[in-house]
């Protein structure tokens, strides 16, 4: 699809949604916000990498973004849409661009509408170092009343209670090494939520896809989901069943305090093409005061059985486990592994200043990804975001650099770093 027609078609789809609103006049509710984000991005490469020959032992970009959010509400009616300018320009831009033999599956120097139903994206620069597009993130109306939500349109939901990892969470989870989460990227669905007298509630999506390679819009990676959640006490339950991408998924999940702590757990069942699939994820998270300074802590451990078995995770191996490599391509598992133990030690320095240091550890090859995350709030509406990502384990590992079948050449990176600054209006 050329960049006029996918222009004609974001313009039109605009205008048909917006039209229920047009009739209302000044007793239209409109608020208008957004932000811009500035972010350096660099990755440092050993001399045994894929990506050293290409770019030697670094490779960078400077990257910007501007988000403007729309929201026009009357009554039990509400439209919003946000739209997105990107750009990036850089040694890394060219590097992941064209060299994408080289990289695991699910990964695009820039965002892309490739498997959503509408092309809400258009590029207009891609070449060299440089990469700019525009895109509407967010389009939907919404209808609502005391105990009934019903939402048509792009938008994203989230699900699970994972901390870390959410295998509960099927349409487009966020990465677990993320460092900027205030978005989650929004899908083309129906949505609704019907709360009960007794305060829980029944939630539905029914998401729609194109298949990445006909282009054509196909009910079979499509996904139709239903949840129901239970308050008990002090604690809370999840029950899920869905058709996701033409495989049958179960889930159950929940959390309760116990103590002065809580805990979270999902436990989710796949019928897969290669069989049926269990993933596991339970963590604890407690807050505590210690030397004058809010404290907060979490432990998960995360196993996935689409992981590779007994740390086999080069190339080749990969290649024979579709099921895993099927869910890396769409952006809902990020690991090759099956065992994973993470934790998270979040301190408020002081009020303006949290500081927070992560580990995701690999039990199958003690291979880990430290991570250090700086968010420094300068003002109501300006803020530094920083991290530093530093890999740790032998060449073959997980994270110390996945085998590519050249002798002595990895998938591998020594030290990346990330720094934003965001100003929000």
């Amino acid at each position: 699809m050329d960049e006029l027609s996918t222009i004609s078609i974001n313009a039109l789809v605009s205008l048909l949604l917006l039209l229920p609103f047009a009739a209302l006049g000044d007793d239209l509710s409109t608020t208008f916000d957004g932000h811009s984000k500035t972010r350096l991005l660099a990755d440092f490469y050993p001399d045994n990498s894929l990506f050293h020959p290409l770019t030697s032992d670094r490779a960078g970009s400077l990257e910007t973004e501007l988000r403007l959010n729309f929201s026009a509400s009357k009554d039990a009616w509400t439209f919003d849409g946000a739209w997105q300018l990107y750009g990036a320009w850089g040694d890394r831009v060219e590097l992941f661009r064209n060299d994408s033999s080289g990289s695991l599956p699910g990964f695009s120097h820039l965002p892309n509408d490739d498997r959503r139903l509408i092309n809400f994206s258009d590029t207009i620069e891609d070449d060299d170092k440089l990469a700019v597009l525009h895109r509407l993130d967010r389009l939907s109306v919404t209808y609502a009343t005391d105990n009934l939500v019903v939402r048509a349109g792009r938008q994203a939901i989230t699900w699970g209670n994972g901390l870390i990892f959410s295998p509960m969470d099927i349409v487009n989870p966020f990465d677990p090494t993320a460092v900027d989460t205030e978005y989650k990227s929004g899908d083309d669905m129906i949505y609704a939520q019907y709360l009960l007298a007794n305060g829980n509630d029944i939630e539905f999506a029914q998401v729609f896809r194109r298949d990445p390679v006909t282009g054509d819009s196909d009910s079979s990676v499509n996904t139709t989901a239903i949840k129901y959640h239970r308050l008990l006490g002090d604690a809370e339950y999840d029950l899920m069943i869905a058709d996701h991408s033409d495989n049958t998924t179960i889930a159950i999940g929940g959390n309760r305090s116990v103590g002065g702590a809580v805990v979270h757990g999902d436990v989710v069942w796949t019928d897969s093409i290669d069989g049926s699939r269990l993933q596991l994820v339970a963590n604890v998270s407690y807050s505590w005061v210690w030397g004058g300074k809010n404290i907060s802590g979490l432990l998960e451990y995360y196993f996935n059985e689409f992981g590779q078995r007994s740390g086999q995770y080069d190339i080749a191996s990969l290649t024979r486990n579709p099921a895993l490599l099927d869910r890396l391509e769409r952006g809902e598992v990020f690991t090759v592994g099956r065992h994973y133990l993470s934790g998270g030690l979040i301190v408020e320095m002081t009020p303006l200043w949290i500081l927070s240091q992560n580990v995701f550890a690999n039990l199958d090859d003690s291979s880990a990804l430290l991570q250090v995350v700086s968010r420094n709030s300068l003002s109501d509406n300006a803020e530094i975001l920083a991290a530093i990502n530093l890999p740790i384990g032998p060449g073959g590992s997980e994270f110390g650099g996945i085998s590519t079948g050249i002798t002595d050449t990895y998938l591998s990176s020594d030290l990346s770093v990330f720094a934003q600054f965001s100003f929000y209006f």
